[in-house]
């Protein structure tokens, strides 16, 4: 069993809510505009595996150390994390092709601000957007997500609140 928490949209705010929210966690993913390579110093200060993409303002302290697209397999699940990945039936243009050919058991992508959760029937894959965990932005709500990956079910997720 692995406890995931998920991320987007720091725009280079920080928050110690996020620690202690993931403080039960194993692994933290940022879905990117990270915004600063600070905001991944702190996550990663836990001592928890940190895995993250850019986003579209993230400039080359982040895009250095990071890809566009993570795809990776977490216990029995196929993971791909991007930033601008769109929603079901409205995906990015970018990826669609790769998407359709190749989907992950789970596509996580941010750059909405706006949390959502979906299961893709026609590509039989759930899609998570976190929302947006910073104050840059059009939302009114910040939004972080915890959820427990265990072997191939994903489980137990948590969409939680900040304070503004």
């Amino acid at each position: 069993m692995t406890r995931i928490g998920l991320l987007s949209d720091t725009h280079s705010y920080w928050d110690d809510a996020y620690l202690r929210h993931f403080k039960d966690c194993d692994e933290i993913w940022h879905a990117g505009d990270i915004g600063s390579i600070s905001i991944i110093e702190q996550l990663a200060s836990t001592g928890k595996k940190i895995r993250a993409v850019y986003g579209n303002i993230d400039g080359q302290d982040v895009r250095g150390q990071f890809p566009l697209h993570n795809r990776f397999t977490v216990e029995e699940v196929t993971v791909w994390m991007t930033h601008i990945g769109g929603y079901p039936a409205k995906y990015n243009p970018n990826i669609i092709a790769e998407l359709t050919k190749k989907p992950p058991m789970l596509f996580v992508c941010g750059h909405s601000h706006i949390a959502k959760v979906m299961y893709d029937k026609s590509l039989q894959m759930l899609h998570i957007n976190p929302g947006a965990a910073g104050k840059q932005g059009f939302h009114a709500v910040r939004t972080l997500m915890r959820f427990v990956v265990d072997k191939e079910v994903m489980k137990d997720l948590e969409v939680i609140e900040l304070s503004q």
